[in-house]
């Protein structure tokens, strides 16, 4: 059984459940919109990085060939002072397969690469990214929130990717038709002290689509 034939109850319609990262690759299918990995963090490290102070946490804007994330997000956890020990290399570990199996799938020759610390309501308005495909993880607080909408309103039932789970988005560029309808947005968390660290992979063809981020 694929990833896209395996649609959990409490997905929206069109967003396949996977098993293992390979099943990513679903995103191909012509009716999924996205593909949610899901997965449980390790205790131990949803709990060093739920504890971490917030100006400890690794952020950065990069393009960088998927075989080199993992230099990329150490050189950001050295500039964020991110305590060296075996959670942050289980952090970089995990971003960098990630990018490896997500360039793999979308082909990408590089990948813009993104980890945001978010405290505010970045992004709250239900969207569809101009990109072909995304794939966003939250290591750190309220997952991504995605819905069907058949007009671009808002949808009238909205579901929460899981903290530590990979989401895989088709974006307005994806070559495809007709849309699935499917919108996601951060989730709004202005005035409750919470702090998310989200990972964004964007695929690349050239590094020349984003010339101020290529990481040396």
């Amino acid at each position: 059984m694929t990833a896209a034939e395996k649609l959990a109850s409490d997905a929206a319609i069109g967003v396949a459940v996977a098993d293992a990262l390979e099943g990513l690759s679903s995103i191909h299918d012509p009716s999924c919109g996205a593909v949610v990995w899901r997965r449980q963090p390790l205790q131990s490290f949803q709990s060093w990085i739920d504890s971490l102070d917030p100006e400890r946490l690794p952020h950065a804007r990069v393009v960088v060939q998927p075989n080199a994330v993992g230099e990329a997000v150490r050189h950001s956890c050295d500039l964020a002072e991110t305590p060296d020990c075996a959670e942050r290399d289980l952090l970089i570990d995990d971003i960098a397969a990630l990018a490896h199996g997500f360039g793999a799938i979308s082909s990408a020759e590089y990948l813009r690469l993104r980890l945001d610390v978010v405290s505010t309501n970045a992004c709250r308005k239900f969207h569809i990214d101009s990109v072909t495909s995304r794939l966003i993880c939250t290591y750190r607080g309220t997952g991504t929130q995605y819905g069907v909408s058949p007009d671009g309103s808002d949808p009238t039932r909205v579901f929460t990717a899981p903290t530590g789970a990979p989401i895989v988005l088709r974006g307005t560029l994806w070559p495809q038709t007709p849309p699935t309808g499917l919108l996601h947005r951060s989730p709004p968390i202005a005035g409750t002290g919470e702090t998310r660290l989200l990972l964004v992979l964007d695929p690349m063809q050239s590094a020349a689509e984003d010339p101020e981020h290529v990481f040396h």
